[in-house]
């Protein structure tokens, strides 16, 4: 993205190209020609053009006459006439003989330019001009809201102030005339400036405002398309695109401009194909059309009540099509039905060991479904403990009690040691500990049951005797 003084704001504080202010030398402005005569050098009788071409807000490119010989290169400020007096503000944008190729380009004769460059821009009109910049946002909404309080069926999308900040140009779209005489006595009493407005297309409107396109990259008719060609629906169905005004649109709201672009390679390759098939007759029945390959020259079809398709060589199709109007039929397409190759997957190779898995995007879901079945197994734990340990009175549970005797552990013996595995020496340690805390845990329980059962019999028989 350009910054402020190549896109649609003033200045060239160095926020979006991030060039340090060098970006007037060219480069990132809208429209932008590259000078590629500006390191030749030009014979020592050689005369300068004297007609410099000055770029202002947007798009906006003009002529003007250097009839005092004023040494100017590509991206300094200089003062111009203005094309109902007083003066403007802009940059140079080209110089040299180049200029005399885009007169040509424009169909704009040079005797026709007669506007004159005034002067270099000078501190004061710099600081004049940036604060005539500064009001065009302000200027624009308060526009728009008298618009809307006439009732105007019109939208107002930009305003470019003067230089001088005597006359401010209004920008607007509207879909037939707007009587807007009104509208501009109220405008020239709350600005107390010249006035003018000037209609211009949606297409013009997304190229002054600019923005991004569904491609990613900046819009064509902001960054170097000047000339808008009609574009029609057709040229969708030649590229056999989906009739879809929301994807073929831009942000104009017209059909995408890049439309346009491939449709010649579309037309050179659909001379190869027939036209208008729709079905095709057999021996076993009727062959219908479902789609085309315009590139690769494959043409599907598909028998009724079968859902697979049989792909077929253009240069068979139009045998069979001659066949069909000599009164002869295939015996069946699926004979002779082509084979497509299909590229088996390729394993991804990677150039470095993959040690934690990073190249996972469900690493962390499967790590966070891991998580949250051990929390599940742990909290179903703990309700079957502290089921099995609240009872009456601190008595065993019935699972206690069903215990067999040989199976209760007893008092006097001795815990055995584990049997110390060869594989792994860790593991029945961690598993003795893991008894060890859990018998803890159980008794911790019981003793808070029983100290509990206690209390509550003292609290019923306030007459027993403590001690």
């Amino acid at each position: 993205m350009g910054c402020g003084s190549c896109s649609t704001g003033g200045g060239c504080a160095p926020a979006g190209c991030k060039s340090n202010g060098s970006c007037l030398t060219g480069g990132c402005q809208k429209m932008e020609v590259h000078d590629w005569l500006s390191n030749l050098d030009m014979p020592s009788n050689y005369k300068p053009f004297q007609i410099i071409e000055v770029k202002f807000k947007g798009s906006r490119k003009e002529f003007f006459v250097n009839s005092d010989d004023i040494y100017l290169e590509i991206g300094e400020l200089v003062a111009v006439e203005g094309p109902t007096g007083g003066y403007d503000v802009g940059h140079v944008s080209l110089t040299g003989e180049l200029v005399r190729i885009q007169l040509k380009r424009r169909k704009v004769q040079a005797n026709q330019v007669t506007r004159k460059i005034y002067r270099k821009a000078t501190e004061a009109d710099v600081e004049k001009w940036k604060i005539a910049k500064g009001l065009e946002w302000e200027t624009m909404h308060r526009a728009r809201t008298l618009a809307l309080d006439l009732k105007l069926s019109m939208k107002i999308s930009d305003v470019d102030y003067q230089g001088d900040r005597t006359k401010a140009t209004f920008f607007y779209t509207a879909e037939g005339r707007v009587d807007f005489r009104e509208l501009i006595k109220k405008m020239a009493e709350a600005f107390r400036i010249r006035i003018e407005m000037r209609q211009i297309g949606m297409r013009q409107e997304a190229g002054r405002l600019g923005g991004i396109g569904s491609c990613g990259r900046e819009l064509c008719c902001s960054t170097w398309l000047t000339n808008f060609k009609t574009v029609s629906t057709a040229a969708a169905r030649y590229q056999n695109l989906s009739l879809n005004t929301l994807k073929l649109a831009g942000q104009c709201g017209k059909l995408k401009c890049c439309l346009n672009y491939e449709l010649d390679t579309y037309l050179d390759a659909l001379r190869d194909i027939p036209d208008r098939i729709d079905s095709l007759q057999t021996e076993v029945g009727v062959a219908r059309h479902q789609k085309t390959d315009i590139f690769k020259k494959l043409m599907w079809f598909s028998y009724a009540n079968q859902e697979d398709w049989i792909p077929l060589k253009v240069d068979r199709v139009k045998e069979i099509m001659a066949m069909n109007k000599r009164g002869e039929k295939p015996s069946n397409l699926k004979d002779e039905a082509i084979e497509l190759k299909t590229s088996a997957p390729v394993e991804k190779v990677h150039d470095y060991e993959n040690v934690v898995g990073q190249d996972s995007l469900t690493r962390l879901d499967e790590k966070n479904r891991r998580n949250h079945r051990n929390n599940r197994n742990r909290n179903d734990k703990h309700k079957g403990q502290s089921a099995s340990n609240t009872g009456n009175g601190g008595q065993k549970s019935q699972n206690q009690q069903k215990q067999k005797p040989q199976d209760r552990p007893q008092q006097n013996q001795r815990p055995q040691k584990p049997v110390e595995a060869k594989g792994n020496d860790q593991a029945p340690k961690a598993q003795a500990e893991g008894q060890g805390t859990e018998q803890k845990r159980n008794n911790r329980n019981r003793n808070k049951n029983r100290n509990k059962n206690r209390n509550k019999n003292q609290s019923d028989n306030p007459n027993t005797n403590n001690g």
